[in-house]
């Protein structure tokens, strides 16, 4: 990286520390077999380039002061993929976890994991669980994998969860609402996203947190998962910081209280874009 490059990057880092940082991001790790494609290798070689990404975005997150971050790891829709390909992916989020947990416990990270858990091939699960015991007392960033995830399963799962409960007598059907169903999805105890990443440049959100999402900021990039990078997260941030986020409402004049105090155009993507050299 040139020095003009370096710092650069610098000053991104230090704009985006002056802005409103999500609390929670989640990233759609798209593209990896496409980057495989691009360079004639085969499929399951984007897949285990995807994991230095997952390396890198951890710390980067960590370093922007983002509290959770939420990675789709696997979704129920994967397992209609060839079965090697399959075995693949669990065979290098086994190996991610073997081999970062020290890394992650050295940077404070707390693991956790949203899915259909039990689904998941034993070897693997052993691993995980593993993993989030040994990052248990951690109180930094929370590090959550969806895995075998689905968000039309996860509601499912909820409507099950408080259907016993009616039946029971616990509660009464006009104790629905919502506030009781998040509590009864797979992500009780974590925040809705305030930002969604999509990588690759695919407009939609793939099943992934459609409950939780309802509100949230989208970002797509055209980077493919594995060249995914420090500079194409703080780009997605400075994105989400330049929203005026309304909730259905009338906001807050966000945009020209940037402009009174000179950030409109440090808070511009394109601005950053053009001065990093263009996207990647």
């Amino acid at each position: 990286m040139s020095d003009q490059l370096n710092n650069s990057l610098e000053q991104l880092r230090e704009t985006v520390a002056t802005g409103i940082i999500p609390v929670h991001v989640a990233v759609i790790m798209d593209g990896n077999g496409r980057w495989a494609k691009k360079r004639f290798m085969p499929r399951v070689a984007g897949h285990r380039a995807g994991r230095q990404s997952v390396r890198r975005i951890v710390t980067a997150s960590k370093k922007a002061g983002i509290s959770y971050l939420t990675l789709y790891t696997f979704s129920k829709e994967n397992w209609k993929r060839p079965e090697a390909e399959v075995k693949a992916l669990f065979m290098f989020l086994e190996e991610f976890l073997d081999s970062e947990v020290a890394e992650l416990n050295s940077q404070n990270v707390r693991l956790t994991a949203t899915g259909d858990l039990d689904s998941i091939p034993e070897h693997a699960k052993k691993a995980l669980y593993s993993a989030i015991e040994q990052l248990a007392d951690n109180d930094g960033l929370v590090l959550n994998l969806a895995l075998v995830y689905g968000g039309r399963a996860e509601l499912v799962h909820a409507t099950r969860q408080i259907l016993g409960r009616v039946v029971s007598g616990e509660i009464a059907v006009d104790d629905i609402d919502e506030e009781l169903i998040s509590e009864n999805m797979y992500s009780a105890d974590i925040p809705d996203p305030d930002l969604v990443i999509r990588t690759s440049g695919e407009y939609r959100l793939s099943n992934f947190l459609i409950w939780q999402a309802a509100y949230s900021e989208i970002h797509i990039t055209d980077v493919l998962w594995p060249d995914f990078s420090e500079q194409d997260l703080l780009l997605a941030m400075i994105d989400y910081q330049s929203r005026d986020r309304r909730y259905g409402g009338l906001g807050n004049n966000d945009s020209n209280l940037k402009k009174e105090i000179g950030l409109k155009d440090v808070l511009s993507l394109n601005y950053w874009k053009n001065k990093l050299g263009g996207s990647k």
